[in-house]
């Protein structure tokens, strides 16, 4: 565990690069993330932050993190408890400023290869203006330098619009094998564009339901650059399951080694 915020969320800036996935429901995203994490850290592309913005909150189940049995709040959690339990007023400070330190303190669980952020549910009802705003705060003011920072997105589009990082390296698109996935790459790639979240590559993955002989109609139909398929593993369904870490499953899964071999397709 690290002493302090000081210890990973500051220091000299050097080339800290953002990877979103992103999908529909069921395609596979969470797990990708988890074994992309899986891939760094064996890499050595240390330390991670990860940042769970799907209000399902798996990504931590997914790498061995229970964040209220470490101690640790979502920041939903940080806002109701600040602005609701507490009696705070909205008015003057902007709320994103006034739980600032205490994303960084109550907030952030912290690894030995990775940190952990939770968005949580909505604020009130309706509406993640509040969270997103104290989020995209907080990662404007990150200035040590984390490898990489990977971003489980929620199924949909909503979140592009919410706008929580604006400069994006990677985004990668896990699509299922429905004509709805298609429309899903189209209008995720038109919409990340019109509202300006800049990133340098849109790729686009097949989750493990994708049969392989559709890969090349998978291909043919995107006009975005295809990186290839997620391999299905019966050990990633028993882990998920049974709520085990997917960073423990053994390096010959043929789940991580499609990402790995995905990952190594990847410029970033």
């Amino acid at each position: 565990m690290h002493a302090n915020k000081n210890s990973r969320a500051h220091g000299k800036r050097s080339c800290m690069k953002k990877l979103i996935s992103m999908g529909r429901g069921g395609s596979g995203k969470t797990t990708f993330v988890a074994l992309m994490t899986k891939y760094f850290i064996e890499k050595g592309e240390t330390p991670l932050l990860l940042i769970d913005v799907d209000p399902d909150q798996n990504l931590g189940e997914m790498v061995g993190i229970d964040l209220k049995e470490m101690g640790k709040k979502t920041i939903s959690e940080l806002l109701t408890e600040t602005f609701k339990e507490e009696g705070g007023t909205t008015v003057g400070v902007p709320p994103s400023e006034r739980i600032e330190s205490k994303i960084w303190e109550v907030g952030l669980y912290e690894g030995a290869s990775f940190d952990l952020i939770a968005v949580g549910t909505k604020f009130i009802e309706g509406c993640y203006c509040l969270p997103d705003a104290a989020l995209k705060k907080a990662l404007e003011n990150l200035t040590k330098t984390y490898r990489y920072v990977l971003i489980d997105s929620p199924a949909g589009l909503e979140h592009l619009n919410r706008r929580i990082s604006t400069q994006v390296d990677d985004i990668f698109d896990i699509i299922d094998p429905s004509q709805k996935a298609f429309n899903h790459v189209e209008r995720a790639y038109k919409v990340a564009k019109e509202v300006k979240i800049h990133f340098k590559n849109f790729y686009v993955i097949a989750g493990n339901r994708v049969p392989r002989e559709l890969e090349a109609e998978v291909e043919k139909r995107i006009e975005q650059k295809y990186l290839g398929k997620i391999a299905y593993d019966k050990n990633v369904e028993n882990y998920v399951l049974s709520g085990k870490s997917l960073l423990e499953l053994s390096s010959s899964s043929p789940a991580y080694n499609s990402v790995r071999e995905l990952m190594k397709k990847a410029v970033h």
